[in-house]
């Protein structure tokens, strides 16, 4: 049998040894790729959708919001508190009656956050120094990046371990501003005309004082019921305004309505369901 030359042997096995090292090299390549892959899937799996920015008020307008939600004659006294998009709430008029407004823009309990919720609010000294300071929170974890489901569970847990906790003795909110956008009686987020007073009542229920709210028929919204808001030291006792006394309010605040709306439709109360 002829055998090979010398030479042949020798190429031949720099070729078999040149295939072996191409196939480690490109194990060796393969293997961060693999795990680079795995690693962008996992990412993209868990990541989180992001969470809508919060557009900042010129602070005259949303001054004028804020006190919008307390009678006429509250406010001069009442502090003002303005929300900075990048920090969270600051003070920015000093009152001297304990009542405290602002614009409220983050509701934890809703669990999700949007950019198109507005109402105007005001507290006594007792919200002041409770639900307040929920509400100051949850705009600066939010701006920070707290999501959604997070952030209720956070609240939820702190009220339960007592860091948060409802009123203690009576008191009231006030919301008899002429334009509001948030959850509706019907759970649904709209545009509303619905100035009303949140007496604090922890605890108590709809069945407590005999209401039988019906969203689906509002007028028997007009008779005071409850709102539970997230859990039961979030539960106000709702009293809407009478149909005189709203008339006066939205004629009274036709400006700031007109105002409201140029900076933004979703204001305009042509949304409002009620």
């Amino acid at each position: 049998m002829t055998s090979r030359p010398a030479v042949s042997r020798g190429l031949n096995r720099n070729f078999k040894m040149s295939k072996l090292t191409i196939r480690k090299m490109m194990n060796i390549v393969r293997i961060p790729l693999i795990v680079t892959a795995l690693a962008v899937g996992a990412t993209a799996a868990y990541a989180q959708p992001a969470i809508p920015k919060l557009a900042p008020m010129p602070a005259e307008l949303e001054t004028r919001y804020a006190l919008s939600a307390l009678p006429p004659a509250l406010r001069a006294t009442a502090s003002v508190y303005l929300l900075d998009t990048k920090t969270g709430y600051h003070l920015a008029r000093k009152g001297t009656s304990g009542l405290n407004c602002l614009v409220q823009r983050t509701a934890w309990e809703l669990n999700d956050f949007r950019d198109d919720i507005y109402y105007p609010l005001c507290f006594d000294p007792e919200g002041s120094k409770t639900y307040l300071k929920v509400i100051m929170d949850s705009a600066k974890l939010r701006i920070q990046g707290l999501g959604p489901p997070a952030l209720t569970k956070l609240v939820k847990g702190r009220y339960a371990a007592k860091t948060y906790r409802g009123a203690s003795k009576p008191g009231l909110s006030y919301m008899v501003g002429p334009v509001m956008r948030t959850i509706g009686p019907d759970k649904k987020v709209q545009t509303m005309a619905m100035p009303h007073l949140m007496f604090y009542a922890s605890g108590i229920t709809n069945e407590d004082i005999g209401a039988k709210p019906n969203p689906a028929v509002f007028s028997t919204l007009m008779n005071p019921f409850v709102d539970r808001q997230g859990n039961a030291e979030q539960s106000f006792l709702i009293q809407m305004i009478g149909d005189a006394e709203k008339a006066k309010i939205m004629a009274e605040e036709k400006r700031l309505v007109d105002d409201l709306c140029a900076y933004r439709d979703v204001l305009c109360l042509h949304k409002m369901t009620h």
